[in-house]
């Protein structure tokens, strides 16, 4: 392997993205920065949420039809669990850092 001189960070799985996808999302766990937007997109023919777990978190989306995304953007750090209201065994989390 030769060592990449682009200057850029290596990225996570997709950098910003989540698809969901087999009831599933995935990323399970997406690593972003602090300012990173971060989108989900519904790939399965259900429709799904992304909802923190718990009271007082960020991610609060409508249901999200076929091809439906949703966005938002961590302003701080910490990590960030979330789940499917209408198929609440589908969990992930967002760690933020700066």
């Amino acid at each position: 392997m030769s060592p990449s001189n682009t200057g850029k960070p290596a990225a996570p799985v997709a950098g910003n993205a989540v698809a969901i996808n087999n009831f599933a999302f995935s990323p399970a766990t997406l690593k972003v920065k602090v300012g990173t937007k971060v989108t989900w997109t519904n790939q399965d023919t259900d429709a799904h949420t992304v909802t923190s777990s718990g009271s007082g978190g960020p991610l609060h989306s409508a249901a999200l039809a076929t091809h439906a995304a949703y966005s938002y953007t961590f302003t701080k750090p910490g990590t960030y669990a979330y789940l499917c209201t209408i198929h609440p065994f589908m969990t992930a989390t967002v760690e933020v850092t700066r």
